[in-house]
């Protein structure tokens, strides 16, 4: 996500509050809280969404979404970093029971997602900072970061502390194979990956 921040009101969800507010006044916006701060990022680009498709592929074609996993896009993972603190992925493998994990805000607990994804906009250092120590001490088991702006693919593996213990980073003419954790096999071809996110040129 992108930079713009709030300070943290007082008062019971406040923050929260603030955050609905803003996506009630800024339609196609996404709006997060990590750190105690709002971060905003604006709609996605036709390259962006193509890319998040060009992921979804793997997934279902290899079986993960079915009786044990989903692969869902934007649903809210609520984060143990602070009272009011949750995040956005824009593509998350999770277990099918995760309506039973609801906290609160369309956000769920962390304990259900197997896999959460950034493709990177403007926001990227929020991408390969921020959310890296967000999702680490969320105890997601696996990062995976598309990343625009420098043509490479990451994978953060082993989450502890703020930090993930393996960070793998791939360059197009690579390929990727996601730990079986995500419940199937599942190779990504990175070339095919960053090549739907660029933005096709126009004569």
């Amino acid at each position: 996500m992108s930079a713009a921040s709030a300070e943290r009101p007082h008062g019971d969800r406040q923050l929260i509050a603030e955050a609905n507010r803003l996506v009630d006044r800024n339609p196609g916006y996404r709006f997060e809280i990590i750190g105690g701060q709002i971060l905003a990022a604006p709609p996605r680009d036709a390259p962006h969404a193509r890319a998040l498709t060009k992921l979804m592929r793997p997934f279902i074609a290899a079986g993960v979404d079915g009786d044990e996993a989903e692969v869902l896009q934007g649903i809210g993972l609520w984060l143990p970093t602070g009272t009011e603190d949750y995040a956005i992925p824009d593509l998350a493998i999770v277990d099918t029971d995760i309506e039973e994990h609801y906290v609160e805000n369309n956000c769920y607990e962390p304990a259900s997602f197997r896999l959460v994804l950034e493709v990177t906009s403007s926001n990227w250092k929020a991408d390969l900072q921020t959310k890296v120590t967000a999702y680490a001490n969320a105890m997601v088991p696996i990062y995976v970061v598309v990343d625009r702006k420098h043509q490479r693919l990451h994978v953060l593996t082993d989450p502890g502390a703020n930090e993930y213990s393996t960070h793998q980073v791939y360059a197009p003419g690579q390929s990727v194979t996601l730990p079986d954790s995500i419940g199937a096999k599942v190779t990504l071809d990175v070339t095919e990956i960053l090549e739907a996110g660029r933005p096709k040129q126009t004569s």
